[in-house]
């Protein structure tokens, strides 16, 4: 399939629609014992739709998911959105002020939520008194939550029930009317350069986009994809279960990372396809039990990261039966813009996001010229793929988007003669030592090529004399000792003195968010 022959000129409710028909009794989503087939999928989005029209919802009004990878969050999305309204998840991470932060800014009318599940809790909400939630007008409480004291709820069967006051044709005369320019939705970034903002994409941007993305990753019809990356994120929705309608492939969500389970389902469920962070092949490579699993049916793993092991992906391709390995680049703000192709060496993997994905121009600037290959700058992506914007946010979307159209995306990078990107950090996290830059993300490539390092985060830290110098964090392999001193000694021989991490600190693990990353922050107020 091709996204410009299919999807380019359609809605996200149009294509799950033709899906429903095309697909007909092959499994969508299989949660649990639960088998849902795409017809059924189909009948109960509708279901979702008309619920949504009797609780008041209109075109172009937002509508929030704040839930776990369960069934409940594609029939919500895939209702809201022929109904007419942007979705907007909301991290299951958050705190009841994070999340009241995101309803506030985008002026949610509807939410929908996992209450419970991983301490989730929507009463908390309508405590935070800097966070104006007054267009809220219904808080929709998925099973086995409680409606219990939040504040104008109702139970999802409920919310569904209600539904049946509204006319088959108001529902289809709704979807027909989302076009393709309409905004499917509002994600906000992770905030970690000030307060989060709301990254506007279309239906038409979002189709095409990841209809690429299916023949990047070779996902066929018939798949089965074990989905552990969060539906609140691009990678869990959009190449995630939207990618899986798109081709007809069958999701199979995990709400919570557990990799016994993982192997359990890989081996009964013939799970093609297993995308995630490094760490999550990590973790599978040294479970004790791997070698008694079936795991022959894995065909396609795709990961991304600044510092994946060349290793590790050696480890991948010999044991374990994956036939296609890649990795990509992208943000909220663009989706995925880079990616590795068929045939690329584990070097090539593990060291670079590949090249520019389909119609769009990725390049590395240092100030206002192109920088050559093998120099560090910032990454710069433009074409059809980049935001319409951040809601509501004029002045921050001139300030990430240039006249000419090119997105600064305030990540470091290194173009190679090939044109292949290698990440280098983010702007933020360089660190200036006596005037040299230093780059974390190389700092730790370097450190992870250390036969006893598993894991490494660098990060700068005040220095008296120097302005800055590094600090590294590091996780011993299994059954390694490591001494911080030889480490030291170590990366003397094989880096500038510059960047030389000067301290070393040892943990058992390493704080990561939900989509994986550390968070460097946290292992500051521990060190």
């Amino acid at each position: 399939m091709n996204a410009h022959e299919d999807w380019a000129s359609t809605s996200i409710p149009l294509m799950a629609q033709a899906a429903a028909a095309r697909f007909g009794d092959a499994p969508a989503v299989v949660a649990g014992d639960s088998v849902l087939s795409y017809a059924e999928l189909g009948r109960l989005t509708d279901q979702a739709a008309a619920a949504m029209q009797a609780a008041g919802v209109q075109a172009g009004d937002r509508v929030a998911v704040w839930a776990s990878n369960r069934l409940e969050w594609i029939i919500a999305a895939l209702g809201l959105h022929t109904a007419g309204a942007a979705l907007v998840p909301v991290s299951t991470r958050f705190k009841p002020a994070e999340a009241a932060y995101i309803l506030a800014r985008s002026r949610v009318r509807l939410l929908v939520v996992d209450a419970g599940f991983a301490g989730i809790d929507p009463a908390g909400l309508f405590h935070q008194d800097d966070a104006d939630l007054s267009a809220l007008e219904r808080v929709v409480v998925l099973p086995p939550g409680e409606v219990g004291n939040v504040p104008n709820s109702v139970s999802w069967a409920e919310f569904l029930g209600a539904g049946e006051s509204v006319a088959p044709d108001a529902v289809e005369a709704r979807r027909q009317a989302v076009g393709t320019d309409q905004i499917s939705d509002i994600l906000f970034t992770s905030g970690t350069t000030g307060a989060p903002k709301g990254v506007m994409m279309t239906h038409g941007q979002t189709l095409r986009q990841f209809s690429d993305w299916c023949d990047f990753a070779d996902l066929r019809q018939g798949d089965r994809y074990l989905i552990i990356n969060p539906f609140f994120h691009m990678f869990g929705y959009k190449a995630g279960w939207l990618a899986c309608l798109m081709r007809g492939a069958t999701v199979y969500p995990m709400p919570v990372f557990d990799v016994e389970q993982v192997l359990e389902l890989v081996e009964a469920e013939r799970i093609a396809v297993l995308p995630g962070p490094p760490t999550v092949y990590q973790t599978i490579l040294d479970h004790p039990s791997r070698s008694d699993r079936d795991l022959s049916s894995l065909r396609v793993a795709i990961t991304g990261a600044a510092d994946i092991p060349v290793e590790l992906i050696r480890r991948m391709h010999e044991e374990l039966p994956f036939e296609r390995i890649c990795t990509g680049y992208g943000l909220t703000e663009a989706g995925t813009c880079t990616g590795t192709q068929p045939g690329d060496d584990p070097e090539t993997i593990a060291a670079t996001a590949g090249r520019a994905m389909p119609d769009l121009e990725v390049r590395v600037a240092d100030g206002d010229r192109e920088a050559a290959p093998g120099e560090t700058g910032e990454v710069l992506v433009r074409g059809f793929s980049v935001m319409t914007g951040y809601f509501d946010d004029p002045e921050a979307t001139a300030s990430a988007v240039d006249a000419d159209g090119w997105l600064h995306t305030g990540d470091l990078g290194i173009m190679d003669e090939r044109g292949y990107l290698k990440i280098a950090g983010r702007i933020k996290d360089m660190f200036i030592v006596g005037g040299f830059n230093a780059y974390p993300a190389e700092i730790e490539n370097t450190l992870l090529g250390h036969p006893g390092v598993a894991q490494a985060a660098v990060v700068g830290v005040p220095d008296e004399r120097l302005g800055e110098v590094g600090q590294a964090f590091i996780v011993a392999r299994p059954e390694t000792a490591v001494d911080p001193d030889e480490v030291i000694a170590w990366c003397r021989e094989r880096m500038a003195n510059y960047k030389v991490p000067r301290s070393v600190v040892m943990r058992e693990s390493f704080p990561l968010n939900a989509t994986g990353k550390v968070m460097k922050d946290e292992l500051l107020k521990s060190s």
